[in-house]
């Protein structure tokens, strides 16, 4: 079977994940036959570096041993079960270890089965248990500006990214959005915490004047990653926390993207020393290999739906493949991966190589804002580095790094004129030097290229 043959096959039927599928007129897609470790091998034999996790979800690489063995032991025993009435064993140890991971407090887990679904849990959870409490009123959710929290109806109306929501604005309901700290907006002279001080000014304003009608407030914890992995200073979730305990608004971390040590800890609100009153996870939580997510909540919190059947209190949400025992075994294995270096030195040293690696890039002409959480590091695109105008995104430039990195054997995937990394953890030194280095080169390649027309959309998220 050829990569030619495969592409054929799959225009005919499939409609992929966001994805303007008129551009695979000229863009051909990538079958992948296998992989291994980093490695992405097509039909061909052609190798490709993945140097964005698959989307940001295999953090121990492809076809890891240990998970695949733990997947197919349990394959032999159990492959499902419903969750409503039943249970199982990999289940009660994977919750079991998740709330001795979390931050401490969260001592419930409700198991769901993809990101967008557990915000919509958590969501949910938040509106139900003020009802419950007898505060009705309390309907309306925070969100900062470039935020993103998932697909689905409930996550859309937070998410704040025009692409993705404005069409379905008559759909979505209406909440409040408050500036976000992004620390690129910090004018000359602003440190990053100072922005985020100032920043969250605007929201305790919303707080003191409308905290009777809302719910929670939701954030990404330290990086906002579809608005193109814009980070901001922890000082923002310790403000942040102590004003919904001072107001009696939820505190929902959206933690999908960062979780499992993306940061540089286990949980990125632990940068902040907090606990949020909700902690969704998904993406990494299997490494890859599963659908599932889970959100994490208090005691508080639980006990506000434990009430007799008739009257009505229960939280009575699900999702089929709740709790699967193949997707829970995986994420364990997963767990005892983490547990061979449990103060994270991998993931200190994956930052510490990226950040020398960052340097020769610094003085790049159509280069700026380099920046790095933990193992994540991004960079913009501009016309010009002293103004730092941006690229028309008509152009997508973005689209041909894209294009000039996978010629040289590296998936890097940009957010709009935002190029990044986010390595699987078993990269080594030399391979995370040569996709930065060749970032840097597809950077030379698509800002030397005449400009794209605008006939073709948007860059490819």
């Amino acid at each position: 079977m050829t990569n030619q043959q495969l592409m054929q096959r799959d225009l005919a039927v499939l409609w992929h994940p966001c994805t303007q599928m008129h551009d695979h007129e000229h863009i051909p897609l990538v079958p992948i036959a296998k992989a291994q470790g980093i490695w992405l091998e097509d039909f061909e034999g052609k190798r490709y570096i993945d140097a964005i996790s698959s989307w940001w979800v295999n953090i121990w690489g492809h076809a890891h041993p240990h998970i695949n063995q733990a997947i197919k032991q349990q394959l032999d025993t159990l492959e499902h079960v419903i969750l409503a009435g039943f249970s199982h064993e990999p289940i009660i140890e994977l919750a079991e270890k998740l709330v001795a991971l979390a931050p401490q407090g969260l001592s419930r887990c409700f198991f769901a089965d993809n990101g967008s679904a557990a915000v919509e849990v958590a969501l949910k959870m938040s509106m139900h248990y003020w009802h419950n409490q007898g505060e009705k009123q309390k309907t309306r959710f925070v969100s900062l500006q470039g935020s993103y929290h998932g697909e689905t109806l409930g996550a859309l109306a937070v998410t704040d990214i025009p692409l993705f929501s404005e069409t379905y604005a008559p759909l979505l309901t209406q909440h409040y959005r408050v500036p976000s700290p992004d620390w690129t907006q910090a004018p000359e002279g602003m440190t990053a915490e100072a922005l985020a001080r100032q920043q969250f000014n605007v929201l305790e304003q919303l707080l003191i004047e409308k905290h009777s009608e809302i719910c929670a407030v939701i954030v990404e914890p330290l990086i906002q990653g579809a608005a193109g992995m814009k980070m901001y200073h922890p000082v923002y979730l310790q403000l942040l926390r102590a004003a919904c305990d001072n107001y009696g608004v939820h505190l929902i971390a959206d933690e999908i993207a960062v979780g499992f040590a993306r940061t540089g800890r286990f949980f990125a609100c632990e940068h902040a020393n907090i606990r949020p009153d909700f902690l969704c996870l998904s993406k990494a939580l299997t490494a890859g290999y599963l659908p599932m997510s889970v959100v994490l909540t208090t005691e508080a919190i639980y006990q506000g739906f434990y009430h007799p059947y008739s009257t009505l209190k229960g939280f009575l949400h699900s999702h089929s493949f709740t709790g699967n025992p193949l997707a829970a075994r995986a994420a364990l294995a997963s767990l005892e991966l983490f547990a061979l270096d449990p103060q994270l030195q991998r993931q200190q040293q994956i930052h510490h190589v990226c950040q020398k690696a960052l340097e020769p890039l610094k003085n790049h002409a159509h280069i700026v804002n380099i920046r790095q959480t933990g193992t994540i590091c991004a960079f913009d695109l501009v016309q010009d580095k002293a103004s730092k105008t941006p690229f028309d995104w008509r152009e997508r430039r973005g689209l041909q790094v894209f294009q000039a990195a996978l010629e040289q054997g590296v998936l890097l995937r940009p957010i709009g004129n935002t190029v990044y990394v986010m390595p699987p953890y078993v990269m080594t030194d030399d391979e995370l030097r040569y996709v930065l280095k060749v970032a840097g080169n597809a950077v030379d390649i698509a800002t030397q290229a005449p400009a794209k027309g605008s006939d073709v959309g948007v860059s490819l998220p």
